[in-house]
């Protein structure tokens, strides 16, 4: 079995375990770098009365603590379940380089873990979304834009 299989291996072992708790969902993901394992982490919704706490989630957030930045080039997620949108984007803050997943958005879906509204939900104008979305004081929400792009001793991300 190759090195990056065995990672897989990993997230997959994580998320078998998790499933069969009552400690959160069947998920699991782990964070690499150098050949390395940084951070592991189990989907942790239900415990930690937590809609973000999914298992990339958490683990992209042990990475950071671990290596000390937000920025986790470099490195490669792997998850045993194709990430949701907020997982996915998550990913793409944190600056992977690589994600790997095992189960897809179907498997997932046929679990009762669908993102498919999500999805949907996505490519809806905001005025069509199910949570009404409305755009209000847009003048004053730029002064701390403002403000950012003026701060020399800023700290970009």
């Amino acid at each position: 079995m190759e090195k990056r299989e065995n990672f897989m291996m990993e997230a997959i072992k994580l998320a078998g375990e998790n499933a069969a708790s009552v400690t959160g969902g069947p998920f699991g993901a782990i964070i690499v770098k150098n050949g390395e394992i940084i951070s592991s982490r189990t989907n942790s919704v239900t415990p930690d009365k937590d809609p973000t706490a999914h298992a990339e989630v958490n683990a992209i957030r042990e990475a950071c603590k671990k290596l000390d930045t937000f920025d986790l080039s470099g490195c490669t997620l792997y998850t045993s379940c194709e990430p949701c949108p907020m997982c996915l984007s998550a990913a793409y803050w944190a600056k992977v380089d690589k994600i790997y997943f095992a189960a897809g958005r179907d498997d997932a879906a046929d679990a009762g873990f669908s993102d498919a509204f999500i999805y949907n939900e996505f490519s809806k104008s905001m005025e069509d979304r199910s949570i009404p979305i409305e755009q209000i004081l847009s003048e004053e929400g730029k002064e701390p834009f403002d403000l950012w792009k003026k701060n020399e001793e800023k700290i970009p991300y």
